[in-house]
């Protein structure tokens, strides 16, 4: 209440100023304008007596003019062309009143040149005291100012970046910036100004830029720009210790880029790939209404499944999932979410086959998205053993009951690492794609499986490792400097996996392009810079050697599987590998068999049902 109060005193002092500053401004108009009208000599006492007594009359008049225009209420601080025509309609309409009542009513006498000279006086003036005090507030604050703003640099001088100068400008208070200079890559653009903010040329610029306007702040503002070119702009920014904004990719921002839209830059600004485009509507319609089990739901993968499963309104989602605190956020977040959503989550083993009959019983299930599996390479090595239980085990359970419970479509989600494999977390998910194949063959089911490569922030895979190290003052791990892998966002591996079940037709192993593959050591350079570090100097980046059964590099298609294309160029499809069934079911019951015996010699085991798996010698 104290404070609303203090604000209306303030305003009503801002409005006595202005009106006492009109009062004297009419006034000096009026006597100048005589003035100039005779060259200041010999000016008739008659009009210099007509003007003082009938002074009180004119300055009622303006008064009342000025409030009817609101030019007491406006925000001078702000001020701009809409206001300035306004004080000229308002001063036109009072020397417009004051000829009519003076000349055509009273016959006062004044030479009819005076009230052009007023009113041109009368705009000026008039419109001096209100910018005055626009540029005053202006100069105030910015000296005020001056030392709390940051040195800012603009890059792109697009529409969105316009946009920006322009709102930064008419309140740099407001946001903390002073904009110092702008980068874009045409050249058309180069040396020419954007509300007098220099554009100094192209991002080869921004290092001698930044020393040279001693930049603290950079905001990249090109919402169109690729992934790519992303990253080669955030590579240039990196060299220099400044913090990094983004506006957001067009496709992510909703209305006119804005200050409120800028955030943060995310590794996942620079990393990965462009937009991935699917079709929505067919995804859509391939969910809605229909019952969706989710094994796994709680993971990376898993999770954001159901996230865009939710989207499509199936009738109803199942999560089913070992883990209870993972199973638990995902839930939380879907009710939050989607409140209309028939969602139930099961805590439960895949390898129990007992529990997941109930739960095909009860809930008849028309899609299956299996996800559930161990995944972390060197800890399978270590615990070969539960690989199997978890991943081929978990798998053929799965497989059967949705054989018996006549789902629609199994979607396997399988890895880049099940190509001849090299470590038995790989040779586990070969296994399950051979399960996959199999059981289509057998069944009424639509058996596939969708073969990736790692995605970016999942749980385990190197960002989030990184991220830890780095907080914890280095130094960043990599086993190998030439290691390569590729790389895909979470939503965009989960968008194709949900575009491939589209596709399913039965047996195919959709294989996801994963475009260029990443040097692991240039990405741990990029997330210490992302990080505000320069690597090798503030934070050591240390090659540790390669893990037990790890790949310089992965792949995503064997040879002999070949390559067909999909309606999406960003999924293919694996031709299936001829298999004799019943040997290999036959020889699968036996490894699970030597699995739950924790048999020393299970690897070899493996190595004979996938053929092309090469056992690691130092962990053999």
């Amino acid at each position: 209440m104290k404070k609303l109060k203090k604000f209306m005193n303030k305003k009503r002092q801002k409005i006595l100023v202005f009106i006492i500053m009109d009062i004297l401004v009419l006034t000096l108009c009026s006597f100048l304008a005589i003035g100039l009208r005779f060259d200041f000599t010999n000016v008739p006492s008659i009009y210099i007596n007509n003007i003082q007594n009938y002074l009180l009359v004119d300055i009622a008049i303006l008064l009342a003019l000025f409030i009817i225009n609101r030019l007491y209420v406006s925000v001078w601080s702000f001020a701009s062309i809409s206001e300035l025509i306004n004080v000229f309609l308002s001063c036109i309409s009072f020397i417009a009143l004051e000829f009519m009542y003076k000349v055509l009513l009273l016959e006062i006498r004044l030479p009819r040149s005076y009230y052009i000279i007023k009113v041109v006086l009368l705009v000026l003036f008039v419109s001096a005291v209100r910018y005055a005090y626009r540029i005053a507030r202006t100069i105030q604050l910015n000296a005020r100012n001056k030392k709390e703003l940051i040195n800012t640099m603009i890059i792109g001088a697009g529409e969105a970046g316009r946009l920006l100068i322009t709102e930064i400008n008419n309140n740099p208070t407001n946001f903390g910036n002073r904009i110092m200079c702008v980068i874009d890559d045409d050249k058309n653009k180069e040396a020419s100004y954007i509300r007098n903010i220099p554009i100094i040329g192209n991002r080869t610029k921004i290092t001698e830029a930044c020393k040279k306007y001693k930049i603290e702040e950079i905001i990249i503002a090109i919402p169109s720009a690729t992934k790519e070119k992303i990253s080669l702009i955030v590579d240039e920014c990196q060299k220099n210790k400044v913090n990094i904004r983004i506006l957001p990719n067009v496709s992510e921002m909703i209305g006119k880029p804005s200050m409120n839209k800028v955030r943060p830059l995310a590794y996942e600004d620079f990393l990965g790939r462009d937009q991935i485009i699917v079709d929505v509507e067919e995804i859509s319609t391939n969910i809605t209404d229909r019952t969706i089990l989710v094994t796994g739901g709680g993971g990376s993968i898993g999770s954001e499944l159901c996230r865009q499963i939710a989207k499509c309104e199936p009738r109803k989602l199942i999560i089913f999932d070992i883990y209870e605190n993972n199973a638990y956020d995902i839930q939380q977040e879907l009710i939050r979410t989607y409140p209309k959503l028939d969602l139930e989550v099961i805590i439960g083993s895949v390898r129990d086959y007992d529990r997941l009959e109930t739960v095909f019983h009860k809930y008849r299930p028309e899609q299956v998205f299996h996800a559930a599996a161990h995944k972390h390479v060197p800890l399978m090595e270590v615990s070969p053993n539960e690989a199997i239980k978890n991943n081929c085990l978990g798998t053929l359970n799965m497989a059967k009951l949705a054989n018996i419970y006549k789902v629609k479509k199994f979607v396997l989600v399988s890895t880049d690492k099940a190509v001849r494999p090299t470590n038995v977390m790989g040779a586990t998910k070969r296994i399950c794609e051979m399960i996959v194949q199999t059981y289509d063959k057998m069944s009424d089911t639509d058996y596939v499986a969708v073969r990736f490569g790692n995605v970016l922030g999942s749980n385990g895979s190197v960002i989030p490792l990184f991220l830890k190290q780095i907080e914890n003052g280095g130094p960043v791990t990599v086993t190998h400097k030439d290691i390569t892998r590729f790389f895909m966002t979470i939503p965009e591996a989960v968008s194709l996996i949900l575009q491939a079940s589209v596709y399913a037709e039965g047996g195919e192993i959709f294989v996801l392009d994963m475009g260029t593959p990443v040097k692991i050591y240039d990405l741990a350079k990029k997330i210490i810079r992302f990080k505000g570090y320069e690597p090798n100097v503030d934070i050591k980046i240390k090659v540790t050697g390669l893990r037990p059964g790890e790949k310089l590099y992965e792949e995503l298609l064997m040879d002999e599987e070949g390559l067909k294309e999909t309606p999406n160029k960003l999924i293919h499809i694996g031709q299936p590998i001829k298999l004799n069934e019943k040997k290999f079911l036959k020889d699968l019951d036996k490894l699970i068999e030597s699995a739950y015996k924790n048999k020393n010699d299970i690897k070899e085991k493996v190595a004979k049902i996938v053929d092309t798996y090469t056992i690691d010698k130092g962990e053999k």
